[in-house]
């Protein structure tokens, strides 16, 4: 399954390496024999698409390597530092046109554009749809960030086309030289392109938020199976597209014994992998709610029903030789999770003086 991944990857990068490599051969033969800095401009921009799948391929190959002592959890994520390369040479390209764009409104310099010329530009706007439909559909099959984003940058590429197009139907019709002008255009759309592509690079990298569908699936999936009163605390790490590890925690009902948990417990991790392809830790909570601290339990769910920001409370225990209550709070992000704490715990406190508190606090959105 990897290594058809790694091939399907490989084998995208390289047509786009072909095709590419093709457009920038006719572009600048017709931006120079045209004296179009919109065209050769777009020749270098597809000249940095190739180097783009260049790099792709290479972090590929490098994402691929077997785990090992120093890396126990593989190289995935160098997939994801790919994708930051790419973005920078597309910020690269997009500076450098800028420049010359520049340059070429203050200097401006006489074009030639002809029929050949404008069938030229049709063909790569095509030929870039294409690239860029492939791309995508590749990356979308396999997982890659990086083909996903080649994919990006080849759509924003037919449109610049699409405006050197512009240029060349100007220039034939009214005899009027808009040629920096739409180079200072295509520029700061290829920056805008590689300031995206940089952004969706860092937040795997950085670490963000899963996909709340999913989230949903694995906790309908794990509350399915029997003795399981809820799932919480769900915690996804993600090594790269196909590496996740992960830890969530169960509530169980309090009569079940050490043997029944392995049992469960054991099922749902390898459910987990079977169905999600995630490498899960599974811990336990006692659901609390016989026995002589579940009127304590009862009174907690009371209190935080009154309080609109918290959405959840869990992992409720009471120790009794240390005199202290243990539960957690989800709180939306955007309220004062310290004032709420305090306030459930004053709640709890004016009704159960005799205890201490330890309130972990856990945000998250109303959604």
């Amino acid at each position: 399954m990897k290594n058809e991944r790694e091939r399907e990857i490989v084998k995208a990068s390289f047509v786009g390496i072909a095709g590419n490599m093709l457009l920038v051969a006719f572009k600048l033969v017709v931006g120079f024999l045209s004296n179009s800095i919109a065209i050769i401009l777009d020749a270098v921009n597809n000249a940095t698409d190739a180097l783009s799948s260049i790099v792709t391929i290479v972090g590929t190959k490098i994402a691929g390597m077997r785990p090992n002592r120093r890396h126990p959890f593989g190289y995935g994520r160098i997939e994801y530092l790919t994708s930051v390369i790419i973005a920078i040479i597309i910020l690269v390209a997009g500076a450098l046109s800028l420049r010359e764009s520049i340059d070429k409104i203050i200097h401006p310099a006489q074009t030639n554009y002809t029929a050949l010329t404008i069938t030229v530009i049709v063909v790569a706007i095509i030929a870039k749809i294409f690239i860029g439909v492939y791309f995508k559909r590749a990356g979308d099959k396999t997982n890659s960030q990086a083909l996903i984003a080649s994919g990006i940058d080849s759509n924003y590429d037919a449109v610049l086309s699409a405006g050197t197009l512009v240029v060349a139907i100007v220039q034939l019709a009214w005899n009027v030289n808009i040629d920096g002008i739409v180079g200072l255009l295509i520029s700061l759309v290829v920056i805008k392109a590689g300031l995206e592509v940089l952004a969706d690079a860092l937040g795997p990298i950085i670490g963000e938020r899963e996909d709340d569908e999913l989230g949903r699936k694995i906790e309908d999936y794990v509350n399915s199976f029997p003795g399981v009163r809820g799932t919480y605390d769900l915690l996804l790490d993600n090594f790269g597209p196909n590496e996740t590890i992960g830890s969530l925690h169960i509530e169980v009902p309090d009569d079940l014994s050490a043997r029944e948990i392995h049992e469960l417990t054991r099922q749902i991790t390898l459910g987990l992998f079977d169905k999600f392809n995630i490498v899960a830790t599974v811990g336990i909570y006692a659901e609390n709610t016989t026995g002589q601290f579940a009127p304590m339990r009862a009174e907690l769910d009371r209190i935080v029903k009154d309080e609109p920001k918290v959405l959840q409370t869990h992992g409720f225990y009471v120790d009794e030789a240390n005199k202290t209550v243990y539960f957690d709070l989800v709180i939306d992000f955007k309220a004062d999770d310290d004032a709420i704490r305090d306030a459930v715990v004053a709640a709890m406190r004016e009704k159960y003086p005799a205890y201490d508190y330890n309130v972990i606090v856990d945000t998250d959105y109303e959604g």
